[in-house]
C-alpha cells in the first residue's frame, strides 16, 4: 500500500524545516504540490536573507511561481510544518492555492484558528474575501512540533552556557 500523500509531502516539508535549522533559522518548511508533484520548496530564512517576508510558505510560493511562470497557483496544495501567520495566510490566498495542509498549531501567531481564523472567514451575505482555501490541520503535528521545541531548547541551552 503506498504511503498517504499528506504524510509523504509533510515529510518533504520537514526536510525543508531541517534546512532552516541548519541555517540557524526557526525550523519551518513548506512544499507546494500540484498533480502529485512538488513544484515549490521553501524554508524559513528571514534572518539570513535579511527579509521579514522570507517565511517558508512565501519561499515555496515564490519557487513555484518561478517554476510555473505564474503568480497564481490554483489546483495546488501547500504543505507547511507550522500553522501559517497572517502574512503567509494572505500570500496563500492571493496565490489562489486550493488547499493548505499544516502540521503543528502556532498559539502565538497562527492565522487558522489559533489566534485568528482567516481561512474560516467564509463568505456570508456580504462576502469579505474573494478566495477561500480548504484546510487540513494536524498532519505529523507531533513531529513538526517536536522539531520546533528541540530547536528552541537547544537555543536556550546555548544562550545559558554563554551567560
Amino acid at each position: 500500500m503506498p504511503p498517504d500523500p499528506d504524510i509523504r509531502f509533510m515529510q518533504a516539508a520537514l526536510d525543508q524545516a531541517r534546512l532552516a535549522w541548519d541555517a540557524g533559522e526557526v525550523p519551518v518548511g513548506a512544499v507546494l504540490v500540484r498533480d502529485g508533484e512538488i513544484v515549490g520548496r521553501g524554508y524559513n530564512q528571514p534572518i539570513t536573507a535579511h527579509d521579514p517576508s522570507a517565511h517558508a510558505e512565501v519561499m515555496a510560493l515564490r519557487d513555484a511561481g518561478h517554476r510555473l511562470a505564474n503568480y497564481r497557483l490554483p489546483d495546488c496544495t501547500l504543505y507547511v510544518t507550522l500553522e501559517p501567520c497572517v502574512m503567509c495566510a494572505g500570500a496563500i490566498m492571493h496565490a489562489r492555492v486550493s488547499h493548505l495542509v499544516y502540521g503543528a498549531r502556532d498559539p502565538k501567531t497562527g492565522a487558522q484558528g489559533s489566534v485568528l481564523d482567516l481561512f474560516g472567514d467564509l463568505p456570508g451575505p456580504i462576502p469579505r474575501l474573494n478566495h477561500h482555501c480548504g484546510v487540513t490541520a494536524g498532519i505529523l503535528a507531533e513531529e513538526c512540533g517536536d522539531m520546533l521545541k528541540a530547536f528552541f531548547a537547544e537555543r536556550r541551552a546555548r544562550l545559558k552556557s554563554t551567560a
